[in-house]
């Protein structure tokens, strides 16, 4: 017999399958009874997915500004579209009123034509009935003569009174003869006339069916570019209709970001930085030129409007979300916001040197195209949001300008919501209100 301590211990004498098979009861009660516990007691409280949420907010955000810049291109695809549209029809109008004058001349050339041909057939048929009276008047004349010449001499001497009587008979015939003389050669003169008349009546007439012919060429011609006018209008209006829908898409982006108070705020300080950085570099270009001497100390005259358009937005404290607080203004607005069609010229506010032309280098995307000029020493102004690449600055940076001068076009870079100029004048490091320099 064995000894208890010398047994050798259960699962040291069974088949490894003999102990799984010992195990699977007790497993399978311990998978039932946890979702039973659980149910009884509660699961616990899962962790927080912090990182989850913020890849999502960021996801989220850069699926917004994708949205955006592709609004973006589409504006930009639309307003090429709107420019060539209606240079084709500011052609078409050109074109128009070139045959509209034209046709204007050719119904006045007309008009008086038909007065002529008027006139000369009028004294053509006058002349013909005069005729007509002084041949039948010589008729008359030369029927007298023959009655009266069948009459002797003698019988005329004889049958008057006195030798007196006779000789006024026969002064009588030889005025006769003389007046005879006279109506036959006007007679021809008139004959003369009338045919001239007649082969003036037949050109005038010719030029007139001529003239009415290339007149109705012209009308016709006209009636088919006013339709064709008509057309490119409606095509222009619809196009309108586009991109203000567009921008009213573009627009309802932007408030989405503005609805996340965070980004917001964190794209207005990235763009003030961008600001700020470009502000530091200008002082930096400004003294460089100012060592050449190419900017005067003092500005003498006042500014222009750069561009002729509807005011958006003033300068000063302001709604608009995208604006830096400043001071106790929520959002503040540094320059004044002028609404025109894209591409419009935008001018130099006064005579200058060209700091600074093309996109600001700090600026996230989308970058703004700027175009900035110094005046004098202490006077700058900015033109922002300028077009880039249907119309390009038209200046370069160290270039002169005259007030007046085309330096850019109204574009929609950077954080802009449709088409604008943004005008800044900066004073003495500071930004201040553009009317107290116009």
């Amino acid at each position: 017999m064995l000894n208890r301590s010398d047994a050798p211990a259960p699962w040291t004498t069974r088949d490894p399958r003999s102990r799984r098979r010992s195990l699977r009861p007790a497993v399978l009660t311990f998978l039932f009874l946890v979702p039973l516990l659980t149910g009884l007691f509660g699961a616990p409280a899962a962790p927080a997915v912090q990182g989850d949420e913020l890849t999502d907010a960021r996801s989220d955000q850069k699926a917004l500004a994708s949205q955006v810049a592709a609004q973006r291109r589409e504006i930009d695809k639309l307003n090429a579209d709107l420019v060539a549209v209606r240079q084709r029809i500011d052609a078409m109008i050109v074109k128009i009123d070139e045959v509209k004058r034209a046709y204007e001349v050719l119904v006045i050339q007309l008009d008086a034509l038909d007065v002529e041909l008027a006139r000369v057939e009028s004294a053509e048929r006058l002349k013909r009935e005069e005729l007509a009276e002084r041949k039948a008047l010589l008729a008359e004349r030369m029927r007298s003569a023959y009655d009266v010449n069948r009459t002797s001499l003698l019988e005329t001497f004889l049958s008057n009174d006195s030798f007196t009587d006779v000789l006024a008979e026969m002064s009588y015939f030889v005025d006769i003869g003389e007046q005879d003389t006279a109506l036959a050669e006007q007679i021809a003169r008139d004959q003369s006339t009338l045919a001239a008349l007649h082969e003036t009546v037949l050109a005038v007439r010719g030029q007139t069916d001529e003239l009415r012919i290339e007149t109705a060429a012209r009308k016709k011609e006209l009636d088919g570019q006013l339709a064709d006018l008509k057309v490119a209008q409606a095509q222009l209006k619809e196009l309108e209709k586009e991109t203000k829908r567009a921008l009213a898409a573009q627009k309802s982006a932007y408030d989405r970001l503005a609805r996340n108070k965070a980004a917001l705020a964190k794209t207005v300080a990235a763009s003030e930085a961008a600001i700020r950085k470009l502000e530091a570099k200008i002082k930096e270009i400004l003294a460089e030129q100012k060592r050449k001497r190419n900017i005067p100390s003092q500005y003498n005259g006042t500014l222009i409007w750069p561009l002729d358009g509807v005011i958006s937005q003033e300068y000063g404290c302001t709604g608009f979300y995208m604006e830096p607080a400043v001071g106790s203004c929520e959002h503040f607005h540094k320059g004044i916001d002028i609404v025109a069609p894209k591409y419009t010229p935008i001018r130099a506010s006064g005579d200058g040197t060209v700091l600074f032309a093309g996109p600001n280098p700090y600026d996230p995307y989308p970058k703004a195209w700027i175009v900035i000029i110094a005046h004098s020493e202490d006077l700058i102004s900015w033109y922002g949001h300028v077009d880039n690449a249907v119309k390009p600055p038209a200046v370069r940076a160290g270039e002169t300008v005259k007030q007046g001068d085309v330096i850019a076009y109204v574009g929609n870079t950077g954080r802009s919501t449709g088409p604008h100029l943004h005008w800044m004048v900066e004073h003495q490091d500071a930004f201040k209100n553009p009317r107290l320099f116009l």
